[in-house]
């Protein structure tokens, strides 16, 4: 459930009107609810209740630190892929404790900041991050925390691109060869090892995939005490989906079901990484039809959000409803929703039947707290968007929308 629905004909976030906020701060901007977030946040949290876990939510979801710092509110942690989101999980009071840092490319300097924050532990990719963070934990004098992330080979069966648990994905560490890794981790001088690490993709929206994940990972962990490694945290990763349009995925408590019965008597520590989950339904991007443009075999709408403000659609010709900040009686057109991004692939929505809209309306692109602002870019020079918290009826800017002297701050 989420917090964006009509009072009469006018789109409201919580208390707030919709045409309030972007005739006060422009558009594109990007308007998230706090209390979905929060609802999301506890569903999930409450899900797994009954054992010892962490949430620890996905960054590179929505790294915004007034989201960042409502979570940490909540009690969560942070799964973070960069320096970057380590920088910001400490900025916005997350414990480093609750901070568990995965990525298959992290960087000698990266190893050392989250050494020197003493975050839980490292997911590790391969064999040579794993010397590296041996290294690196030797030279500070310190011991390195790690997980080893386990690729499964599981289908999760959602978009090739956010796939990650197939075998033949760049992630993660080949089953058959992870008890042979963990017995070489267990020999290295700076490292201890304390937990095992999979996710197998990301938008995934049945049960399935995660317990035939599930079954493997507990029988590896079966063969580790076997051979003297005992697990502490067992890190089952993220990539329960959400619903874009059609979809039907299970609620976290869904999920909490089919996966308790499995490692409630483990002795672990479960850790999960949401993030789409979490914040996917709490925040909607809201752009302005500048034009409309008719072909002899399509009709466009041109607005003034773009694949830079939101990529998905271009990038896994991803789904996102979009509906008018203000219903009108008017006849009903099909449309491609296009942008001002000198792409052919610049689109949020394609073949759309939607009311027809005029010039100088608003449209709200659902969905899109997750992957939406972090995957922004400059690109053709443009600004990025503003960013909007609504809390009750009142909003707060929590990101200002870019200058031109933003965009060459750092240039000479």
């Amino acid at each position: 459930m989420h917090e964006f629905n009509y009072a009469g004909n006018e789109l409201y976030c919580e208390k707030v009107p919709v045409r309030k906020i972007v005739q006060e701060v422009g558009t594109p901007v990007y308007i998230y609810s706090s209390i979905t977030l929060r609802n999301h946040y506890q569903a999930f949290d409450s899900a797994f209740a009954e054992i010892p876990h962490i949430v620890c939510f996905a960054v590179k979801a929505n790294s915004n630190l007034s989201i960042l710092r409502l979570f940490a509110k909540e009690g969560s942690g942070a799964d973070i892929v960069s320096g970057g989101e380590l920088f910001r999980a400490l900025k916005a009071g997350i414990e480093p404790q609750k901070i568990v840092f995965a990525g298959i490319g992290k960087t000698g300097e990266e190893i050392a900041e989250a050494l020197r924050s003493k975050i839980l532990m490292f997911n590790v990719e391969s064999p040579l991050e794993l010397q590296k963070i041996n290294e690196v934990a030797g030279k500070l004098g310190l011991k390195a925390r790690v997980a080893l992330r386990v690729n499964p080979d599981i289908d999760p069966k959602t978009h090739p691109y956010i796939s990650t648990g197939l075998k033949k994905s760049k992630f993660g560490i080949d089953i058959k060869r992870a008890l042979q890794e963990y017995q070489l981790a267990s020999a290295l001088p700076h490292i201890e090892i304390v937990g095992i690490h999979k996710h197998i993709g990301s938008q995934i929206t049945e049960v399935g995939p995660f317990v035939a994940a599930m079954e493997k990972i507990l029988d590896l962990v079966a063969r580790l005490k076997e051979s003297g490694i005992e697990i502490k945290y067992l890190d089952a990763g993220g990539g329960l989906g959400i619903r874009y349009g059609e979809e039907e995925p299970p609620h976290p408590r869904d999920l909490g079901a089919a996966l308790l019965p499995m490692i409630k008597d483990l002795g672990c520590t479960l850790i999960f990484e949401p993030g789409r989950v979490i914040v996917g339904n709490a925040g909607v991007l809201v752009t302005k039809v500048l034009y409309l443009k008719s072909g002899e075999t399509k009709n466009f709408v041109v607005v003034d959000a773009g694949m830079n403000d939101l990529i998905r659609p271009s990038l896994y010709d991803a789904h996102h409803e979009i509906v008018p900040i203000e219903k009108r009686d008017a006849p009903q057109m099909t449309a491609d929703v296009v942008g001002p991004i000198c792409e052919s692939g610049d689109f949020l929505a394609k073949d759309r039947k939607l009311d027809r809209p005029e010039p100088g309306d608003y449209l709200a692109v659902m969905s899109a707290g997750a992957y939406g602002f972090t995957m922004s870019s400059n690109y053709n020079s443009r600004p990025k968007a503003a960013e909007v918290m609504v809390e009750g009826d009142t909003y707060s800017v929590i990101r200002k929308r870019e200058s031109y002297e933003d965009l060459i701050r750092g240039e000479v």
